[in-house]
């Protein structure tokens, strides 16, 4: 009875779908320097984002998972990095995780960077998923991207919750 037990769990495990995708970001500023890598992790509740900061100003700074997997750091009319879009909003939603309105699936809580640059953070980003087919998927057919702002997010303010610049930016690419 015993081995039938253990062929069966060995056998379910090989025939159960992976329970988790992951996909990595590798942050850079406006001069192309690495400023951070992001690791994501599908879960049964969201993209769990985990993000290793460095050589940042200190403060807080907003984040966002913007439409588009494109870290252009060459000036657009609104500034660098807006290659990347706006923020991710399939459902079309007003700005901001106060807003009665919102919140666009791209916004995710503010970055408080230390004295020394740097910042080590987990967090749910709950309407996103790695799956390719989604329409809230971070690794559709034009990507998507995480941007760090050079302002904290002010959770209300549409489109982009008086952010300022973009300061950093990294594609989202699922992990090989």
């Amino acid at each position: 009875m015993m081995r039938t037990a253990i062929v069966f769990l060995f056998l379910a495990a090989a025939t159960a779908p992976a329970l988790a995708e992951t996909a990595t970001a590798e942050l850079k500023n406006t001069k192309g320097e690495k400023v951070g890598a992001a690791t994501l992790e599908e879960t049964p509740h969201g993209v769990l984002i985990t993000l290793d900061l460095m050589a940042l100003p200190p403060g807080i700074h907003a984040l966002h998972i913007h439409e588009f997997g494109k870290c252009d750091p060459a000036p657009g009319a609104k500034g660098p990095f807006t290659s990347a879009g706006g923020h991710l909003n399939p459902g079309h939603h007003k700005h901001g995780i106060k807003s009665a309105e919102g919140k666009h699936e791209g916004d995710l809580p503010n970055v408080v960077v230390g004295p020394d640059g740097k910042a080590r953070l987990q967090l749910l980003a709950g309407e996103a998923t790695l799956r390719k087919d989604a329409k809230n998927g971070l690794l559709d057919a034009d990507g998507t991207s995480l941007v760090i702002h050079a302002k904290e997010d002010d959770h209300v303010s549409d489109p982009a919750g008086a952010a300022g610049d973009r300061i950093a930016c990294g594609v989202v690419v699922e992990k090989k």
